[in-house]
């Protein structure tokens, strides 16, 4: 902090802002701007966050060709965005900088624009597993719609960016929305990026893979690989994960915010320095049980608010076995009282599995589903299937209940222990690579065999060998 502090203050102040014998800046890939508000924080110096909204505003001085402004996300008024395009690691970056900014300052300019973003994120531009990035080229966003899976580009960074974005959002207003994205980013998108031992690291993450069209790293056909050239994504991996229980808890004037599940310990205080424990016991995300057990230092009323995830309809929470009622699916639960040590607090989440459709607007999702179980996303990898068919020639059945059959199991053997899911799907009699490449439209069913067919969660893919994976599964209908 120290040399930081000594190169903004003996170097950047003194050179670069608007005065007249200073020279403009860019954030050509936006971080200083996090950087210095965390300066101004701790050090009280205003000129470190005036300096950040120098940056986020732009300077017209610096003549910046209109594409590098879009590649960048940075070099015109932050406040002037209307939607996230260009870099995608680079976007979610300037939107935690502004957010900051929004969070010392208050100026309703930034809010209303990063709430502006923020429904163009998680309407359009965002995966199913939380990654953010559509396109290759530029490692950006694309246009509203555009998510391809096996040319998804997702990069780790960009999740862990959008993870950090959400994070502040949720500083800044206490909505379960954005818990939900860092939930969704952090157990799919992110996670994916580590393999299981730690040794190699996806830099994009696709949600369709076929090893015999992929050019990999440095020639390599595989998608996890133990060195990038660009070095960002393993250290923000890494560091993500040690960070992670700065995300379970929040406090607020009137009491602690829960907001991430797994077994684990609070030891802090309330904002009025009392002394506070929480305990978690669960075995959350395979299922939907949380124990949390309360344990000021003395009896204390202030209230505690237990994130009730977006997809847990009809979720009960229960305080020392008394049912609560409000329990709403995507907000936080209020309980106030006032609590003692060994106070316990029990929440339920249904953990049925879902089938979900994307926007008929995502061109490549139509006529797919993909499959959700409590927070996780799932995927089929080609060598779970019945041996000899093709992941290409796999439909889910979903002529029963919407595909509500699903039979889960828990296998602790299984890539560091999973719940894996089965259905009922069909595989084309025919191969699909045999037929013609076009022919003449027919309005009959194709003819398919029955096959039990295997989901496993999308962040354990590709940790066995390499083979061909999907999120999105074709289904059909008997």
């Amino acid at each position: 902090m120290d040399a930081g502090a000594r190169m903004v203050d003996n170097f950047v102040l003194p050179n670069f802002g608007p005065g007249t014998n200073q020279k403009p800046i860019v954030s050509g890939h936006p971080e200083i701007e996090m950087a210095l508000i965390e300066l101004y924080r701790t050090t009280g110096k205003k000129q470190y966050a005036d300096l950040a909204g120098y940056i986020l505003h732009g300077d017209d001085r610096w003549k910046i060709e209109p594409q590098r402004i879009v590649y960048m996300f940075c070099g015109i008024p932050f406040t002037s965005r209307t939607k996230l395009e260009g870099h995608a690691v680079r976007a979610m970056y300037a939107c935690c900088g502004a957010t900051d900014y929004y969070l010392e300052t208050g100026d309703p300019a930034y809010w209303k624009t990063l709430n502006t973003l923020w429904e163009d994120l998680s309407k359009r531009q965002m995966y199913v597993t939380g990654g953010v990035g559509a396109r290759a080229q530029g490692e950006a966003f694309g246009e509203p719609y555009e998510l391809p899976n096996a040319q998804a580009y997702g990069e780790s960074c960009a999740a862990i960016g959008n993870m950090m974005w959400n994070w502040r959002m949720l500083a800044a207003s206490g909505e379960a929305k954005f818990a939900d994205v860092i939930e969704r980013a952090l157990y799919n998108g992110i996670n994916s990026g580590m393999s299981l031992d730690g040794t190699t690291y996806c830099y994009r993450n696709p949600l369709a893979f076929d090893p015999g069209g992929f050019e990999g790293f440095r020639g390599s056909p595989n998608i996890r690989n133990p060195w990038y050239d660009v070095t960002c994504c393993p250290p923000n991996l890494e560091r993500t994960l040690s960070s992670l229980p700065g995300y379970f808890y929040s406090t607020s004037k009137d009491g602690v915010y829960v907001h991430l599940y797994d077994n684990s310990l609070l030891d802090w205080h309330l904002e009025d320095g009392t002394p506070l424990k929480i305990k978690q016991k669960t075995n959350y995300p395979w299922d939907g049980d949380v124990q949390i057990t309360i344990a000021p230092a003395e009896p204390h009323e202030f209230t505690v608010y237990v994130r009730i995830p977006w997809w847990a309809d009809g979720a009960s929470v229960a305080v020392n076995g008394k049912a609560q009622p409000g329990a709403k699916a995507g907000e936080y639960l209020a309980l106030r009282r006032t609590w003692t040590s060994g106070d316990a607090v029990g929440l339920t989440f249904p953990m049925s599995t879902e089938v979900i459709a994307a926007n008929p607007r995502v061109a490549e999702n139509r006529g797919r589903v993909a499959v959700r179980r409590g927070p996780i996303i799932y995927c089929m990898e080609e060598l779970d299937q019945p041996k000899g068919v093709a992941l290409a020639d796999v439909s889910l059945d979903m002529s029963s209940q919407r595909g509500k059959d699903f039979q889960h199991e828990y296998k602790a053997d299984l890539l560091d222990g999973i719940v894996v899911l089965r259905h009922r799907g069909g595989v084309f009699e025919s191969s699909s690579a045999d037929q013609a490449l076009y022919g003449p439209v027919s309005l009959a069913t194709p003819k398919t065999r029955p096959e039990n067919v295997t989901f496993i969660p999308y962040y354990v893919w590709a940790n066995r060998q390499s083979c061909s994976m999907q999120v999105w599964v074709p289904y059909l209908r008997t």
